[in-house]
């Protein structure tokens, strides 16, 4: 009785948060998106880089929303609609199975080509290959500013996934042959430097951001992908070697930092994620299991450093706050791809009972994050919405089907 009652305020919570989404269409705010104020857009601070960094961190850390006093717009965020794009997947998959719960089979395959649609018409024009970027300029500490949909290999690589999983439901191949060439994106827009015997993407095509383990690990993602459907043998090797710099930057604990610079040395929960999806997806993509043992010691590190016994996901590996909605969503979707779902579904489902318990608000939305202090519950599309959307659409997938109709 218990668990029914249990499956049935997951169930509720999800629909909660899909009526939401499909209400505002999927555009929203995000934490970095505080330059798209026409206000700040007015002012000459505009054009000093400690004020654009100012602005924006105020923008994040409040927990009052200022955005519609400075004029800031919804809008869709390419990363955010590939992660709904990825959770309408699932749901069509699950109807598949004879559960039509989320939606008909018919229903969510509109919701699939109307998704799709949106997200191809996001793409960032004038590189080499599909890519994709972010909807605000954003400034990076003092060393960078990403203009506006200055593509990243990140949201590159969401879209990427999320628009094969769509190819193969519609077999569109028009959706295919746009999706592939992002690898020609990857390897010949993104810079990649040598580290001992394999390489580092970086982050965006501007020089000098190639010091993310994650990043680079998404890189390799995209190339794997590429090689699945073409089977080009050097876009394998080139993934591989990205695979092979991760690895050996994977610390005798299981452990990752987030990146190779001393400002980057904090250890997460959700990049950990990140990371272990990519090596796995490589892995199914090339049918090259010789990495096998980095996924098992860091996913014994990933389970063991960031989740509380009753479910409370920890941001970092020696601390808790803030809590941040990325941490439950992403490890139920990187044990899903690493087919061990089955194996954890006892913490995944106290994991996701704390969420819809303490993170989730009346109107069907995520908070961004919990802290110590006042924590900010602003309702953000990309950061928690979409994220959310996913991880619950994949774990619904995992469950529903072994108990539909009980």
């Amino acid at each position: 009785m218990e668990e029914r009652k249990l499956k049935s305020k997951i169930d509720n919570s999800f629909l909660k948060l899909k009526s939401y989404c499909e209400a505002e269409n999927y555009k929203g705010w995000d934490p970095y998106d505080g330059m798209n104020s026409k206000v700040f857009q007015a002012l000459p601070f505009k054009h000093w880089d400690l004020a654009r960094l100012a602005w924006i961190q105020g923008f994040k850390r409040s927990p009052i929303n200022f955005r519609k006093l400075l004029l800031v717009p919804k809008e869709h965020n390419a990363k955010g609609v590939a992660l709904f794009l990825l959770g309408y997947c699932k749901l069509y998959q699950l109807a598949q199975s004879g559960c039509e719960d989320f939606g008909t089979k018919e229903a969510l395959l509109n919701k699939v080509k109307e998704v799709t649609s949106l997200l191809l018409s996001l793409r960032s024009k004038g590189y080499s290959g599909s890519c994709w970027g972010y909807n605000f300029d954003w400034q990076a500490r003092r060393l960078f500013l990403f203009e506006k949909h200055t593509p990243t290999v990140v949201a590159t690589c969401f879209s990427v996934e999320a628009l094969l999983e769509s190819y193969e439901i519609t077999k569109d191949n028009s959706v295919l042959k746009e999706t592939l060439s992002a690898a020609d994106f990857v390897t010949q827009d993104l810079s990649r430097t040598q580290h001992d015997k394999g390489i580092i993407f970086s982050y965006s095509i501007k020089d000098g951001n190639n010091t993310v383990i994650n990043a680079s690990l998404l890189g390799a993602k995209i190339l794997s992908y590429a090689y699945k459907y073409t089977k080009n043998q050097e876009h394998a090797n080139l993934a591989k070697q990205a695979i092979i710099a991760a690895c050996d930057l994977q610390e005798a604990d299981g452990s990752w930092v987030y990146g190779l610079l001393a400002v980057q040395s904090w250890k997460d929960s959700f990049h950990t994620g990140f990371n272990l999806d990519a090596i796995e997806t490589y892995q199914q993509n090339t049918g090259d299991f010789t990495f096998q043992s980095y996924i098992k010691k860091g996913t014994d590190y990933y389970l063991e450093h960031f989740f509380e016994a009753n479910g409370m996901p920890k941001y970092y590996h020696n601390q808790t706050y803030p809590i941040d909605i990325h941490c439950p969503a992403q490890v139920i979707v990187t044990l899903s791809k690493l087919n061990v779902f089955k194996d954890n579904e006892d913490l995944l489902t106290q994991v996701l009972d704390w969420t819809v318990a303490n993170m989730q608000h009346k109107k069907g939305y995520f908070y961004y994050q919990l802290k110590k202090g006042m924590s900010s519950k602003i309702s953000y599309m990309r950061w928690s919405n979409a994220f959310m959307f996913n991880a619950m659409a994949h774990f619904l997938l995992e469950t529903k089907p072994t108990i539909h109709g009980g």
